[in-house]
């Protein structure tokens, strides 16, 4: 076998270590680490939360014999300074490893490449981009708030073979059946904050929380709730809403001083955040976003109604779109699935690049990023 054969077989392993930590690194990146000697694994980690060991840390714990001149996979950059743990490439060095390959460099221009240069500076040979397109799948949402200050937005729909999300009485439980209601909760799971606007909220009051056992999603501890966005311009959610009272926080975005209100709802635990408006009077998308990613949001989850996904995907704030598609019609005068007044022409369409469809259960699920320029 070759040695770049070599070195995608042992990165494989240390991309499908990092996958185990998908639902628990929040708001770390999710990494994984194989130390290999002798062409022999000796040694396997991953990072699974915040605060606990790093993957490096936890392959060098694991190592059943003597690390020294071994050469370790790990799927990003180790970090070389002191944050909620000791920098692992200190680690490396002192367990004598001869080389490292990396998937991707630490996407935080403040500190990339400077675990790199530490290694190097040591002695230690490196080699980087081996999987890098693998290993940054695992973290575009992390990828995103480091080099650009905003989450990773994913917009999830349910709709009819019409493209109807709800009959014209607002009427939409349930479009679509168990088993893609099931996927939904992995994909909130996924995400740091499920964000939904004022309009669901009074119509719905949604719980807007992970309603999977840690079996199902294959994880051990407890399972983490995502925070529960929600925007609410006039603040008149209710301090009764049934989010409240579940496990994990509820932020409250709105562009009103309402002293009464805030404090009835911070009584509840709620956060509320006043945030600038736009010329309509609406909360601006992109300073909410930005303020997210301010408090470490990795990835958003939004479920929302016509008026909220389409203001977000006109802005250009839309990453991935989850559209679960039933095989049922529900008429013209049903709710379209986006509202969006300003496509008036053909060449104003937003073009969309497919990237996954699959039937679940007897429903469709269709995966797609906005495109600026047809694919």
């Amino acid at each position: 076998m070759s040695l770049l054969s070599n070195h995608h077989r042992y990165m494989a392993h240390a991309i499908k270590l990092a996958h185990k930590g998908i639902y628990t690194t929040h708001p770390n990146p999710r990494v994984g680490c194989v130390i290999v000697k002798n062409n022999q694994i000796i040694g396997e980690g991953y990072h699974q939360r915040t605060g606990q060991p790093h993957a490096e840390i936890l392959a060098l714990r694991d190592v059943t014999s003597d690390a020294k001149n071994a050469t370790a996979y790990i799927t990003l950059e180790p970090c070389s300074h002191t944050g909620r743990t000791p920098p692992c490439a200190n680690a490396l060095i002192e367990a004598g490893i001869s080389q490292v390959v990396i998937a991707m460099q630490d996407p935080n221009p403040q500190v990339s490449g400077q675990g790199i240069k530490k290694l190097q500076d040591a002695g230690i040979e490196i080699v980087t981009g081996v999987m890098e397109q693998q290993a940054q799948a695992l973290n575009k949402g992390f990828i995103k708030r480091m080099q650009q200050g905003l989450p990773w937005v994913r917009v999830k729909m349910a709709m009819s073979l019409d493209g109807r999300t709800a009959m014209a009485s607002g009427e939409s439980q349930w479009i679509t059946a168990t088993d893609a209601r099931q996927d939904v909760q992995k994909y909130r799971a996924l995400a740091d904050a499920i964000l939904t606007g004022k309009g669901t909220l009074l119509a719905d009051d949604p719980s807007l929380n992970v309603r999977l056992s840690v079996d199902d999603l294959g994880i051990q501890g407890e399972i983490r709730q995502p925070v529960r966005v929600v925007l609410d311009e006039d603040l008149q959610i209710s301090a009764q809403a049934k989010m409240l009272a579940l496990r994990g926080e509820t932020w409250v975005y709105t562009c009103v001083d309402h002293p009464q209100k805030k404090a009835r709802l911070e009584a509840q635990g709620a956060k509320v955040f006043k945030s600038a408006t736009d010329k309509q009077n609406y909360l601006q998308l992109e300073q909410v976003l930005k303020d997210l990613a301010k408090r470490e949001i990795n990835e958003v989850h939004v479920e929302a109604g016509q008026t909220l996904t389409g203001a977000l995907l006109e802005q250009g704030l839309v990453d991935e779109l989850i559209i679960y598609m039933a095989p049922a019609l529900m008429g013209s005068d049903a709710r379209g699935l986006f509202y969006l007044p300003s496509l008036q022409r053909m060449q104003d369409r937003i073009h969309l690049e497919i990237k996954d469809i699959r039937a679940i259960g007897r429903d469709w699920r269709i995966i797609a990023n906005p495109s600026k320029t047809p694919q």
